[in-house]
């Protein structure tokens, strides 16, 4: 009951304090992804004192489906769904990036929104409250991206993408040795992907990666047969 009174004060005052403390700053409510993908909402928290503050950003209510899980991630670290409270220290006039509110989009399509509370460890009058909304969204019919009589293989999705983009093929010919590359705009190999007979579907991180343009190529037996561009965005 004292968790909730002082959930529901700390809302209330949030409405008076922006900009007396700190602000959320290019915030994008809503955010769209496909069926099992992880969506990841960037939150920017900018210091306006001359101290160091330290926020909590507490999650305080979640519409979300039963096969969802929404949690926090900074730096690509992510919690446990259960952890609730997450505390970032934020430096003099400092715009903090990195911290990210994560959805798994699960098995169903539709909108989810979950509202969270920032507020000062030193003084809870310093709040904000603010809500997160993800549109999930059937995986678009898949479409041939290459055919031949060794291989067929679908495009990459997504596309702009994040941390993980993948690519569905089917190996017709267990002889041939299929492997996808990816490039970047100087022509250097950033990643090297092999397609295995027994498996149907290739994972590619790119979480490590700069934003920008890459190129993925398709190789049968190490001779390029395809290449593509491939999306970065953070």
């Amino acid at each position: 009951m004292r968790r909730l009174l002082l959930l529901a004060i700390i809302i209330t005052l949030s409405r008076f304090s922006y900009g007396q403390g700190f602000e959320i700053v290019g915030l994008q409510e809503t955010h769209a992804g496909l069926i099992g993908e992880t969506i990841k909402a960037p939150v920017r928290f900018k210091n306006t004192t001359e101290k160091t503050l330290t926020l909590i950003i507490r999650r305080v209510d979640a519409q979300i489906g039963s096969t969802q899980k929404s949690y926090f991630c900074h730096d690509n670290n992510c919690l446990d769904q259960k952890t609730e409270d997450y505390i970032l220290k934020v430096e003099p006039g400092q715009t903090l990036s990195g911290f990210q509110i994560a959805l798994e989009a699960g098995l169903v399509s539709g909108e989810s929104t979950v509202r969270y509370v920032v507020f000062s460890r030193s003084n809870p009058t310093l709040a904000l409250d603010f809500a997160v909304n993800f549109t999930v969204t059937e995986k678009p019919e898949k479409q041939n991206l290459y055919s031949s009589s060794f291989i067929n293989l679908h495009d990459v999705y997504p596309n702009p993408v994040t941390d993980y983009a993948f690519v569905e093929y089917k190996i017709l010919n267990e002889q041939v040795k299929a492997k996808i590359i990816m490039h970047n705009l100087l022509g250097n190999a950033v990643g090297d992907y092999p397609l295995p007979y027994s498996e149907n579907r290739v994972r590619i991180r790119v979480d490590d990666l700069s934003a920008g343009i890459y190129f993925y190529t398709l190789y049968l037996d190490n001779e390029g047969v395809m290449t593509r561009k491939l999306i970065v965005k953070k």
